[in-house]
């Protein structure tokens, strides 16, 4: 019999701190991995999937605002690079 549990024991689900990106994809990754070996009893399968999702949306909240966070990056500065002049290329 297979169980997921949260990745930081001394944590409650209602109270804990978001798990970093690395984390919750480590994590997701467990649960999928558990959930394909067909092992676990239907409530224990129907509290993997939960946790789950909520690591997901996480992980795709996480990479939402990466992108952004790029995006900004990209309109405030970013330029093409002339290796012949040894710096950015003149707009």
């Amino acid at each position: 019999m297979a169980t997921i549990q949260n990745t930081d024991p001394n944590t409650d689900s209602a109270t804990a701190t978001a798990p970093s990106f690395e984390s919750a994809l480590t994590e997701l990754e467990g649960i999928v991995a558990a959930m394909e070996a067909g092992q676990m009893p239907l409530q224990d399968a129907l509290d993997a999937y939960q946790r789950g999702i909520a690591l997901l949306r996480q992980c795709q909240d996480t990479l939402t605002a990466a992108e952004q966070q790029i995006r900004i990056l990209d309109a405030n500065g970013l330029h093409d690079f002339d290796p012949g002049t040894g710096g950015e290329k003149e707009s």
